[in-house]
């Protein structure tokens, strides 16, 4: 589906006699300007929001640059620099469907270092010492307490079921 269209064309492939041409440090300088401008804007006024005239206008200041960099994003750099982008459309029947497209290896490459992530939390969050199956089966062993403690006490806390009989049947 990628393939038919032009936006995600395989740009990568270089033509003949360019592989001597000295190579540049960014492929789309200017899209990568305002990937960085508009996050980098809204933390600039996040930190200093005390001179934007209080909560409410940096409030307003900070939703409307991270709207403008959501756009930014689904709309350019994600299409230009990694090759995402995702629509909807409604059909004739006024079903709703979502698109995704994504050039090859991209997701592959974004579970394995999301995974990667996750990873280096669980680490730091458990430690060094222990190893991960440890670690979670004193997680889990610990929450099933804390439980079992809980409805020990709400045993206890709640009042008793008042004697008068019910109406209903």
């Amino acid at each position: 589906m990628a393939s038919n269209v032009p936006l995600l064309d395989n740009d990568d492939i270089m033509a003949f006699g360019e592989e001597n041409e000295p190579k540049k440090i960014l492929k789309h300088p200017i899209v990568t300007l305002f990937h960085l401008l508009f996050r980098g804007a809204a933390l600039v006024t996040y930190v200093i929001c005390d001179f934007f005239g209080g909560f409410i206008a940096s409030f307003v200041v900070i939703v409307l640059l991270l709207s403008m960099d959501f756009w930014t994003v689904k709309n350019i750099t994600g299409r230009l620099m990694v090759g995402l982008r995702w629509w909807n459309y409604i059909d004739d029947e006024g079903k709703s469907h979502w698109v995704f497209e994504a050039k090859k290896m991209v997701v592959c490459i974004a579970l394995s270092l999301s995974g990667s992530n996750l990873y280096g939390y669980i680490r730091c969050k458990i430690g060094k010492s222990q190893s991960i199956t440890d670690s979670v089966k004193n997680m889990a062993s610990g929450m099933v307490q804390r439980q079992m403690l809980n409805n020990v006490t709400n045993m206890f806390a709640k009042a008793p079921p008042s004697a008068t009989p019910s109406n209903t049947v």
